[in-house]
This record gives C-alpha cells, sequence and structure tokens, in this order.
C-alpha cells in the first residue's frame, strides 16, 4: 500500500517526461507549479459538490443537536493535566504570536507546544464529560501515535510535490534540521485528531443522531473495490501531470486506495458500519479533521515558520491562510486519520 503511495505519482511524472530530481528535493524550496488563476466557474461547481456531499449531514446533525451526551460517566472535574495544557497552550500561543528578541533562537518551533497543549486539553475535556479519555485508557497506544503520525504526514507532505498546494516561509533550514524541526510537529497530527474526536462523540447529537442515519451497501465490493483502486491509482499517477484538475486527489486517492484494500482483504474498514446506517465513525472523524484543521490554519496565522497556500481556481476568500473551499480537504483527511487508526487497532490486536 506505501509503495503504491509513493511509486504511482512519480511513475506518471517520469512518464509524462518530467524531470524526477524537483520532486526528490530536499529540503522543498524549488516552485515549479504554477496555480491556475480563480475562475467562478470552478469555484461554483466545486461549491454544489461539496454541499452535496456535505448538506444531508449538516441537516442532520442540526435536526439532532441538544441531544445528552451518551458515553461514560462525568467526572464533573478538569484534570489538573489538562489545566497546565490551558496554561501551557496560551504561552506557546503568545510565543508564537510575538517577536521577543530574547526568544529569536526558539521562535521556529512553537508549533509542537501548541498542539501537545491541544491533545492535553481534548483528553481533559473528554475526561471531564465522561471519566474516560485515551491517554489515561490506553497509553500505549496514545504513544505509539506520535511516531505514526510523523509517518503519515511525511506521506502527504510527498503527496504535496506533485502539485505544490502548499509551501513552507520564514525558516531556513538544512536538510538534517528540516527532517528533525518538521518531524516533531507532524507527529502530532494523529494524536490531536484523534483526541478532538474522542471528545466530539461524547456529544448525543453525534452518538445518537447518525446511528442511525441511512444505510448504504453494494451488492458486489469487491468488484467496485477493484475499480475504484484502479481509477485512484491512475488519478494519484496523475496528480503531477495536471494538478490544476486533480489536486484534490492527493487526499482522496489514498483513502479510497486504503479502502478497496481492506474490502479486498476482507478487512474491517471504516465504512463497514454505514450498511447497518451507522454513520457515526465517518462525522466524527471528519468533524474532527476539520476543528483541528481550524486551529491548524489559525495558529500558523501569525506564526514565524508558516505554510502558505496555492490552491488552483478556487484560490479566494481567505479563513487565514486557507481559502474557505479548502477547508473541505479536511473531511476525507480526517476519514484517512480514522483509516490509519483502525489498521493501527487491527495490527495491536492480530
Amino acid at each position: 500500500m506505501g509503495g503504491a503511495l509513493l511509486g504511482f505519482p512519480l511513475m506518471g511524472v517520469f512518464l509524462a517526461g518530467f524531470p524526477l530530481d524537483r520532486y526528490l528535493e530536499f529540503p522543498p524550496e524549488t516552485v515549479y507549479v504554477t496555480p491556475a488563476s480563480f475562475s467562478w466557474i470552478a469555484f461554483v461547481i466545486y461549491v454544489l459538490f461539496i454541499l452535496a456531499v456535505v448538506l444531508p449531514f449538516v441537516l442532520k446533525g442540526i435536526r439532532a443537536f441538544g441531544r445528552t451526551e451518551t458515553l461514560g460517566s462525568p467526572s464533573n472535574h478538569f484534570p489538573w493535566w489538562g489545566s497546565l495544557g490551558v496554561l501551557a497552550g496560551m504561552v506557546s500561543w503568545i510565543f508564537a504570536w510575538t517577536r521577543f528578541p530574547w526568544f529569536e533562537a526558539f521562535q521556529p518551533f512553537t508549533f509542537t507546544p501548541l498542539w501537545l497543549s491541544f491533545i492535553l486539553v481534548m483528553n481533559a475535556s473528554t475526561f471531564r464529560r465522561t471519566g474516560r479519555c485515551m491517554l489515561l485508557e490506553r497509553p500505549g497506544f496514545f504513544l505509539l501515535l506520535f511516531p505514526a503520525s510523523a509517518a503519515f504526514w511525511w506521506l502527504f507532505e510527498y503527496l504535496n510535490r506533485f502539485v505544490q498546494n502548499w509551501h513552507y516561509v520564514g525558516v531556513d533550514f538544512s536538510a538534517w534540521e528540516y527532517f528533525w524541526y518538521a518531524t516533531l510537529p507532524f507527529s502530532t497530527v494523529l494524536p490531536a485528531v484523534l483526541s478532538a474526536r474522542e471528545w466530539i462523540r461524547t456529544f448525543g447529537w453525534v452518538e445518537e443522531g447518525f446511528a442511525n442515519f441511512f444505510p448504504v451497501s453494494f451488492s458486489k465490493p469487491d468488484i467496485l473495490a477493484w475499480v475504484v483502486l484502479i481509477f485512484s491509482g491512475i488519478g494519484l499517477a496523475g496528480i503531477g501531470v495536471w494538478p490544476d484538475f486533480l489536486f484534490p486527489l492527493l487526499w482522496v486517492s489514498p483513502l479510497l486506495i486504503i479502502i478497496s484494500l481492506q474490502v479486498l482483504m476482507k478487512e474491517s474498514h471504516i465504512f463497514s458500519k454505514i450498511s447497518e446506517a451507522d454513520w457515526r465513525l465517518v462525522v466524527s472523524s471528519a468533524l474532527a479533521a476539520l476543528m483541528c484543521g481550524f486551529f491548524w490554519g489559525m495558529w500558523n496565522f501569525f506564526s514565524l515558520a508558516k505554510w502558505k497556500y496555492s490552491v488552483p481556481f478556487v484560490d479566494r476568500f481567505h479563513i487565514f491562510e486557507m481559502p474557505v473551499l479548502g477547508y473541505a480537504g479536511y473531511l476525507p483527511f480526517g476519514l484517512e486519520v480514522a483509516a490509519i487508526d483502525r489498521i493501527m487497532e487491527f495490527r495491536g490486536n492480530s
């Protein structure tokens, strides 16, 4: 699976006759993809497609909103380590957005403590609502998420080489420095999204509202899986050749490849329950990534070491650095996080 995700894009640009060295540059500094300019036609098409997908879930969520939580027994207190996370987050936020001369040497490295604080606060908030949380109940699995997360996000950094939808500014690192200083914040992605998901699932409007939504099943899942796998692989191979048109596949194709392979191997996957009308895992995972995406964008906005976006056709109406429609990419990304979580749990129990 990993070989396919790495190999398809490189194969595509190789067959197109593009120079391979620019996709393997480290750190990635050369700009070789010029995104298409803003298009109202493309913007409207994307809006209509996104609304068609998410509007039924939004309406269902609105109808279910206000239901009481259904998980666990509240502890009725916010743990001391959660308060420590709040304090550390506030201090890290101040340092990230200010430019104290005496803090100059540490200024590029404020993102990691911000997200470690976020993870603590999310777990503490879950504990307060339910009396349990991942950090305390599964500490071994929780710690394993950090190295897994670093590898997971490096994959997306690699795929971004072929579309260049984002790039980093504000720092100048050697290759070795770039690897280590980037790996630290990358290691917080999975713990952050999964901790946020656990907190979201303490709310009844998610747990009750989407436990019986609408069923989706297919009569010949193996055939469908082969079709999706083939087209996803072809699409991933094309992202570097036609980045203006295929850039959304950076987020969609890895998910479809993972799910297709799991279906063919008769394994449980994140969509297994939707045949029973149970959408809780799907909805909570997508919302968790969207929630984290908001904080990623906000804390990035005034930081010294930061990223900027270059998204074809829709690069307008920004919320922080991200064009508003770019936030839709967090929805499939949340499902990819859930898929990795499911794989890790399956391998850990086998």
